[in-house]
């Protein structure tokens, strides 16, 4: 039967062939993207990996440690050495990029040495990463260079480079100099461990939640694609295999040849996705997916890898080539009569309903506390919506067509509405991966528009970008670490600062005697003079008549809510002006056109003139320590979206394509007793249409659903309502959707003459 099957796919004409080469497109198309998601996990765990020495020193403080020396010990993972380093990470800003600053100063021959170098640089050197060399080679002095030593030693390599494109410096100190520092401490060793919570890369325990949730995203249309492909002319062949059972065969020998015909077309399919992966691999290593390309090697695969798509696909389409048969399978007469299948049933809401359960579970106890229960918790809850989803499909069309059938008197909605209430499962079959790929965009957009909101800008838009605040430690230290020493802003230094060209303002910050820490547990209020207020308006204004005004402690946006701090009025505080000059300084804000020279000239002279105080930012860069994170996980959401859109309108292509040529005969014969073309094109529309657009609005419900039971259990916060460009997505993908349905019509007059009734 091997033989036979083997014969009858490679040998049985031009549709058999035609058949074999399109079912082997689809397949490769969909193996490529699930290649590319699987590399694209291993890249994002590669490329955390390299970012984890960055976070040396985050772990917590060894017991014993002596005041004044902040002895930071190894990170779980990381070998210690006997020689500590001292060690002090912070960040600079350049024309919107962030630069790693690490500042370092060994104690002894066997102090730890970070990756990608050969050795600690020494005082007044550092290594550069090769973007950062490449761009203090290529911009002015005073605008980027002034603010390091003079000489550079060397290159990170790669293994200490997250990206190709990071922007990384190492300083060298002595001990001496290094160990009066605010924020540096000892370290024994550089950190390896993915899982501490440090500023730089991924958490590994959010890393892995995110990577789960994604995944299934993915992985659910592409699934579904596969298995719509392996289905194509499913029909002409349930006619071709009851043939054969009428002639005696046993239905086990026409499992094994259905088998043998879907392996062959996915085998193939197969092979040529995996050239597929290579050929784009290339391509999409630059791509940004995590805001800065992968490094060469990232997107690989693993053994499991390669072992779970060349054997899964093949098994997987013969698998579903043997669902296809029932019918066959219980009698070859089932399919020569067109025997109507039984309705799907209510209980088919039963996954759905309880993925929404088990979300709502942990909103009612909390999240799990490791890291492997909350991907189980939410991996399992987001599977069962979206299984939910599916198994629930065929009952929602079944009754969105007989409502239709109910309440129209027109033929095409008559006839549309008669068979898809006949077999409503494979009406929804085509287009459920669009349904799937609707719930992932809902989920992801509902989850980063309510991290934004929460976490998002709010001080203003172009006057943030051009205004700069350095706002000093002061006092602050972490306990057992040097206390920075308030800073003397002389008049030199704002003389130097305003004589920048393009620089509109200086306005100096000075702390208020009287007040004591803000109600919401934020910094203390300042206050500032309302004749350089006036200068830079970024920051808000003065009320009428006030001669001082009392500003938020923090300008990174959260002590003002939503209202932006340009539109802020500021109460008068009772201090004069002169009495001001007595009053320590808490930091000096810049306001500047907005040019890239102004800014980055004032923010070398304010770096080099006030060392160990900032770093100088932009008001834009200021809002939101997770500025970083948020915009690389909103460029992995834009990812999963896009290409789950992209895998849906595929498999919407192929099955409306497929269920238009498995009814050639049927609408030939209605074409004949003088059913007009333009009824049948309706019945077309109205058939994928009715469904599509029945489930969408189920789906994005569910979508964002799970997503606020997610961000509620998770993190505490309540959904955002989402912004207009999401609903121009949803629409988008939904008239690509039908513009796809329509682009199948002109098949109808084709494949519908006299001559294929009587062939059929």
């Amino acid at each position: 039967m091997i033989r036979l099957g083997l014969r009858m796919t490679l040998n049985g004409g031009r549709e058999a062939a035609v058949r074999l080469a399109v079912t082997a497109a689809a397949v490769a198309l969909g193996v490529g993207l699930l290649l590319i998601a699987l590399s694209g996990m291993n890249a994002l765990n590669a490329q955390n990996v390299r970012t984890a020495w960055l976070n040396t020193g985050m772990a917590h403080p060894v017991p014993g440690s002596g005041p004044g020396a902040s002895n930071l010990g190894a990170a779980p993972g990381s070998s210690a050495i006997s020689d500590p380093i001292w060690w002090m990470f912070g960040v600079d800003h350049f024309a919107g990029k962030t630069i790693d600053r690490v500042d370092v100063a060994a104690t002894g021959p066997d102090s730890p040495v970070p990756p990608g170098i050969s050795h600690l640089p020494g005082p007044g050197q550092f290594y550069a990463s090769p973007a950062l060399a490449r761009l203090l080679r290529s911009t002015p002095t005073d605008e980027l260079a002034s603010r390091y030593p003079r000489t550079q030693v060397g290159t990170i390599g790669a293994a200490g480079l997250p990206s190709p494109d990071s922007l990384i410096i190492v300083v060298g100190h002595t001990a001496a100099e290094l160990s009066a520092s605010p924020g540096a401490g000892e370290v024994t060793a550089m950190n390896t461990n993915t899982r501490i919570d440090g500023s730089n890369g991924w958490d590994a325990n959010k890393l892995q939640t995110i990577l789960a949730i994604g995944a299934l995203a993915l992985l659910f249309p592409v699934l579904i694609f596969i298995g719509t492909a392996t289905r194509l002319s499913a029909a002409r062949r349930e006619q071709r295999f009851a043939a054969m059972r009428l002639v005696g065969a046993t239905p086990r020998q026409v499992s094994i040849v259905s088998a043998v015909e879907a392996s062959i077309a996915a085998l193939g399919g197969v092979a040529v996705g995996f050239g597929v992966f290579f050929v784009l691999r290339p391509a999409l290593t630059a791509f940004p997916f995590t805001g800065q390309p992968f490094a060469p090697g990232d997107l690989s695969l693993g053994l499991a890898d390669v072992l779970l798509v060349a054997f899964g696909v093949p098994l997987a389409a013969a698998a579903a080539a043997r669902a296809a048969l029932r019918r066959v399978q219980i009698s070859p007469l089932g399919v020569s009569r067109r025997v109507t299948p039984q309705a799907p049933r209510a209980y088919r809401l039963v996954p759905l309903v309880a993925g929404i359960i088990e979300l709502a579970y942990f909103v009612e106890v909390g999240r799990p506390k490791s890291t492997g229960g909350q991907i189980q918790a939410y991996f399992s809850g987001c599977f069962l919506i979206m299984s939910g989803l599916v198994v629930a499909g065929p009952w929602l069309t079944m009754v969105g067509s007989r409502v239709m059938a109910r309440h129209s008197g027109r033929p095409a909605a008559l006839l549309a509405g008669r068979r898809l209430s006949d077999n409503p499962r494979a009406a929804f079959r085509s287009i459920s991966g669009l349904i799937i790929a609707l719930f992932a965009t809902s989920v992801s957009v509902g989850v980063i528009t309510t991290i934004l909101d929460y976490n998002g800008s709010s001080s203003g838009g172009t006057a943030a970008e051009a205004t700069l605040v350095d706002q000093f430690y002061g006092g602050m230290a972490a306990p057992g670490q040097p206390v920075a020493p308030t800073p003397r802003v002389s008049d030199a230094l704002l003389v130097e600062l305003r004589s920048i060209r393009n620089v509109e303002g200086v306005t100096v910050i000075y702390s208020d005697p009287g007040a004591s820490q803000a109600d919401n547990g934020g910094p203390s209020p300042v206050l500032v003079s309302c004749d350089q207020l006036e200068r830079t308006p970024a920051i808000g204004r003065c009320a009428p008549g006030a001669e001082v005004v009392t500003v938020a402690g923090s300008f990174d946006g959260g002590s003002t809510g939503k209202q932006t701090l340009a539109a802020t009025i500021w109460p008068a505080a009772d201090i004069s002006t002169s009495s001001l000059q007595s009053v320590r300084v808490e930091g000096i804000v810049v306001g500047t056109n907005g040019s890239r020279p102004a800014i980055e000239r004032a923010r070398t002279v304010l770096e080099v003139s006030l060392p160990d105080q900032g770093p100088p930012e932009t008001l834009g860069e200021l809002d939101g320590a997770n500025t970083r994170s948020i915009a690389e996980l909103q460029q992995m959401t834009n990812v999963v979206i896009l290409v789950s859109l992209v895998i849906a309108g595929c498999s919407l292509a192929v099955s409306v394509t497929a269920g238009v040529n498995d009814r050639k005969r049927p609408f030939s014969l209605l074409r004949l007793t003088g059913v007009p073309l333009g009824v049948l094109r309706s019945v077309v529309v109205l058939e994928a249409a009715v469904p599509l657009l029945v489930i969408s609005v189920l789906s994005v419900g569910m979508g964002f659903l799970a997503a606020g039971l997610f961000l509620n259990s998770q993190l505490g916060e309540t959904l955002r309502p989402p912004g207009p460009d999401y609903y121009f997505i949803v629409a988008a993908g939904l008239v690509a959707s039908l513009a796809i349905i329509s682009s199948t019509l002109p098949l109808i007059e084709r494949i519908t003459g006299p001559e294929v009734a009587r062939n059929e």
